[in-house]
């Protein structure tokens, strides 16, 4: 928490100065009160009047900064709201393959949003009122102070009951915000296996089930963060109920002092304020670091700052062998001692029925699957001794389930990278997506919808052959990655991609005509193993 605090010190400097100075402002219209009240006791009018004015421009002067300080924290929040996404990132980046997958996508979305939304709830704004309440706890001391040294004793007193008071309930705050996170987590993954499985349960008669998995999901949610906010206000009354005895035992003080002589008699007015305040703030500042203590268990869920990609040296990755590969997903092996080899410009397919590890196999080329016996070679080179970026960033994937970002298609083809119209136009036109194009108002910058929502499938996975095109990998894997495509455009996608000397290929088929096998180099067959 406190590294995102000192990451956004500027705004923040500004917020906690502007919050002590309206507290100084207001602790002193309350030793003006006094005064005021002291003046109308004396039947002193002027002294009242010009008291009363300078009450008002303190008024006035800590409502023109109050509004300052929440703009700079507002400005403060949104940053460290960012930051926090962008570690949280950066540390699924740092993941493996296998582990990143391993998470469940609605733990994912929950992690950026609603655990964004109780860190503000539980961090950002309890750390502001830690601020305020401090503030006003050290200036109401001095300002009691100059009304009666013995309030010093009283303050210090109050100041440890209420210290310890909320360290009977730390341990279980911390607890139920942990699980808050867990469950909220599973509750989203409730709802959005519902939703994606709509379509299913229409077809089924079972919308009653959609129903009734968005209202599961939607108590999950709901249940965990209503047992947090129960436990918060129940600590929060137990600790108010010791602030309001010693507040009570202080104003009984106060008077005691002002029959006997001790205190002028207009301190009773504005004392009362200071005392309040003083009570006040160490009461909520005991809620306040309870609150904190419950932001601790999202704040864990991050462990790198920073994603930095590592340029490695180059290190020429073909020719490709793999010798005596195996690989068991759980107790189920897909793979069963494969041999292949793959030559620089050579063209390989891979054919054999569903499940006998076509797709794995390429997986395990690009780094994705590491859990495999045999020996991998990338240019002689074990691939296990080999940082997985060296192989990745000369490689290029096109899988059948195509991926597609909600922008355009041009972005989506150049992933941001930068290419000349020459270079564009050639993808384009070897990918069979020009036609397409041309019965689009915006050409490459239509926009293609959530996941592709607004192209056919045809048309995704000519933009993904465009993108794996464009970048000029040497090699390139392709998984099915033409079976959307009608027979003619399937044709032209796979002619340039065999005529191509400088691309090594590798790609999955279920159906290759005799003549089509012909033009490979190789053909492996894996339902042979």
């Amino acid at each position: 928490m406190l590294y995102y605090i000192r990451k956004e010190w500027k705004n923040n400097f500004v917020t906690i100065i502007l919050t002590i100075v309206c507290v100084a402002l207001q602790i002193g219209t309350n030793l003006l009160s006094m005064q005021s009240a002291q003046s109308i006791i004396d039947l002193n009018l002027s002294r009242f009047l010009v008291i009363n004015v300078i009450s008002l421009c303190c008024w006035l002067l800590g409502l023109l900064f109050e509004g300052i300080g929440t703009y700079f924290r507002s400005r403060a929040i949104r940053f460290m709201n960012n930051a926090v996404r962008r570690d949280l990132a950066a540390t699924m980046a740092e993941k493996k393959y296998e582990d990143f997958h391993k998470l469940d996508t609605g733990e994912l979305i929950s992690q950026f949003s609603n655990d964004i939304e109780r860190i503000e709830r539980l961090a950002w704004m309890p750390f502001y009122q830690c601020i305020e309440y401090v503030s006003g706890i050290v200036l109401s001391i001095f300002a009691l102070i100059t009304v009666h040294w013995t309030f010093l004793i009283a303050a210090a007193v109050n100041a440890l009951l209420m210290i310890a008071a909320p360290k009977m309930f730390d341990k279980k705050m911390k607890s139920i915000g942990s699980a808050c996170t867990v469950e909220q987590a599973e509750g989203l993954s409730h709802i959005k296996d519902a939703t994606e499985g709509f379509d299913v349960l229409s077809l089924f008669g079972k919308k009653e089930r959609f129903i009734n998995g968005i209202s599961e999901g939607s108590d999950g949610i709901e249940k965990p963060k209503f047992r947090l906010s129960s436990m918060t206000a129940f600590t929060g009354a137990a600790v108010n109920g010791v602030n309001l005895i010693c507040q009570m035992l202080t104003n009984v003080w106060l008077g005691m002092l002002v029959i006997k002589g001790s205190v002028f008699p207009g301190a009773i007015v504005g004392t009362g304020n200071i005392i309040g305040r003083l009570s006040n703030s160490l009461g909520e500042l005991a809620a306040s670091t309870l609150s904190i203590a419950a932001s601790k268990p999202y704040f864990d869920k991050i462990t790198a700052h920073s994603y930095q990609r590592t340029d490695h040296a180059f290190v020429p990755i073909l020719p490709i062998t793999m010798e005596d590969i195996s690989f068991h997903y759980g107790e189920k092996e897909v793979l069963n001692h494969v041999s292949l080899e793959v030559q620089k410009g050579g063209k390989y397919a891979l054919t054999g029925p569903s499940g006998c590890g076509k797709s794995t196999l390429l997986k395990l080329l690009l780094g994705w699957l590491t859990d495999y016996s045999g020996t991998i070679l990338f240019g002689g080179k074990d691939a296990k001794e080999l940082n997985v970026e060296q192989t990745q960033r000369q490689i290029s994937y096109i899988e059948q389930d195509v991926y597609l970002f909600n922008t355009t298609i041009r972005d989506n083809i150049t992933l941001g990278d930068d290419f000349t119209d020459a270079q564009l136009a050639e993808a384009v036109k070897n990918s069979a997506l020009s036609a397409d194009l041309e019965h689009m108002s915006d050409g490459l910058d239509t926009t293609v919808g959530e996941n592709g929502s607004a192209l056919s499938g045809g048309q995704k996975q000519r933009v993904a052959i465009a993108r794996a095109l464009i970048h000029g990998c040497q090699i390139l894997l392709v998984d099915e990655g033409t079976s959307a495509l009608d027979q003619a455009n399937a044709d032209i996608v796979e002619e340039h991609l065999l005529a191509n000397p400088d691309l090594t290929l590798l790609l999955i088929s279920h159906h290759l005509s005799d003549e089509r096998k012909k033009q490979f180099t190789k053909v492996y067959d894996l339902g042979f193993q």
